[in-house]
């Protein structure tokens, strides 16, 4: 139940469906016509739920098609498609499927809710859940400050959960019963990317996006500390993970927090989750730099303002900005370790996935821009300090309970590495005879998955 930014439905107007203002509903948008889709109603009346009632039919921002209503016997469905892969066959659904067989299992109460799936026709890739009605999603709470250290503390318990899946029923997670778990390599980041990309993928990426590229690939510690982590993934113990972790993979419903969108479920390294989950508030908190006070309640107010600070303003925004969001990490931790040991070099791990997530937010932000903004480049600063000296920000972060201690890299020199990267030039677009890469996400906040052509 994605809600990233649309690309295929047209946005109307927001609706408020939590009934008050400060708590508004999930952004709707106009869907697209079941007339052009009728393999939906007629998974929908195959359930036994009935067709969807045309009045009151909307969809929420993705990349895939998806609807939201009510059906005609009065049930409250969500329903989604997910695109098939070139030679026809449909890995995102069997991912999908292989979660909901695995977490059928869950006991009543575990920390690990996700929106109940009523079934799946996998011939033409759609899927209906129970919709959440007022629901809202976990970036919108973060943007406007209110996923505190008690939501954090119950995700790190539902990531935790997510990551003993099989074991905590005696099993091996990958002999369970139902659809195999996915063991091939995780996609992100896509290594090949780091030294060149084909000339015909270039000139659908935008300038902003090439330039990115260009930063991570003339970055030779970087690209090698990448090959390090990745090094590090494939001997790590691996564990049922979600894969693709971000605030909007979140919703709220009632007061209780919900984990969506398994199409990237597989056994993987765990610190992947828990890196991308550090990496989103490291995230925000570069965004606060450029804030004019507090935490930013827009996109447009988290970059617009703030460009004429000074090198100390912005170091001391910085600071105050990482020991703002740290707490929230260190609950979410807690959580974490509440419900699941972590093996010893995790935490380290972890770090170095969300030095990588602020790389990937660099590229996400990318993609609708000519020019790479300070924003963006900010938290690529903070994410290259965490790829390259990722023991010596576990401290730092709060994730040190179960690591051996290193020397903390203080919230001073984080801002600092922010400042650096904000304030470098815009790097040269490459000369077409040497095309870099453009990882194709679209626009932060919501990054969705890649178009065809890329690893994913």
């Amino acid at each position: 139940m994605t809600t990233t930014t649309s690309t295929t439905a047209a946005p109307t107007e927001a609706v408020a469906t939590a009934s008050t203002a400060d708590a508004p509903a999930l952004i709707r948008f106009r869907p697209t016509g079941l007339d052009t889709a009728p393999e939906v109603n007629a998974l929908l009346e195959r359930l036994g739920l009935g067709p969807f009632a045309p009045d009151g039919l909307t969809a929420f921002g993705g990349r895939n098609d998806n609807w939201a209503g009510t059906t005609t016997l009065g049930r409250q469905v969500f329903v989604k498609t997910v695109a098939r892969a070139p030679d026809g066959s449909r890995p995102e659904i069997d991912r999908a499927l292989a979660f909901e067989a695995s977490a059928a299992r869950l006991p009543a109460g575990s920390p690990l809710r996700t929106p109940e799936h009523l079934g799946t026709d996998r011939d033409s890739a759609v899927s209906a859940f129970r919709l959440l009605p007022g629901s809202r999603s976990g970036s919108e709470v973060a943007l406007d400050g209110d996923f505190d250290e008690a939501l954090c503390r119950e995700a790190g318990r539902a990531v935790a959960t997510l990551h003993t899946l099989g074991s905590a029923f005696g099993e091996d997670p990958d002999a369970a019963s139902g659809p195999a778990i996915d063991t091939a390599e995780a996609p992100l980041p896509p290594m090949r990317w780091l030294r060149a990309f084909p000339w015909s993928e270039v000139q659908d990426r935008s300038m902003a996006q090439i330039a990115a590229w260009k930063l991570v690939q003339d970055d030779t510690e970087v690209v090698a500390a990448l090959h390090r982590l990745r090094e590090r993934e494939r001997t790590a113990p691996h564990t049922p993970a979600h894969c693709d972790l971000r605030f909007d993979q979140f919703l709220v419903h009632d007061g209780q927090l919900y984990l969506c969108d398994w199409e990237e479920f597989r056994l993987a390294d765990p610190a992947r989750d828990v890196g991308a989950f550090v990496g989103e508030w490291l995230f925000q908190a570069t965004y606060s730099v450029f804030a004019p006070t507090g935490e930013p309640t827009t996109a447009k107010d988290a970059v617009a303002p703030g460009f004429d600070l000074s090198h100390e303003e912005i170091v001391e925004r910085g600071a105050a900005g990482l020991r703002h969001h740290i707490p929230r990490i260190a609950a979410f931790w807690q959580g974490y370790t509440e419900c699941r040991t972590p093996d010893p070099e995790l935490a380290e791990r972890a770090v170095g996935f969300a030095g990588w997530h602020l790389y990937d937010r660099l590229i996400a932000t990318a993609q609708a821009h000519a020019v790479l903004n300070p924003v963006a480049r900010a938290a690529a600063g903070i994410g290259r300090t965490l790829l390259l000296n990722p023991a010596g920000a576990v401290a730092t972060l709060r994730l040190a309970d179960l690591a051996a201690p290193h020397p903390a890299v203080p919230h001073a020199a984080v801002a600092h590495a922010a400042v650096a990267h904000a304030a470098v030039a815009h790097p040269a677009v490459p000369h077409p005879a040497v095309p870099h890469p453009a990882v194709p996400h679209p626009a932060v906040p919501h990054p969705a998955d890649a178009p065809s052509g890329s690893p994913r």
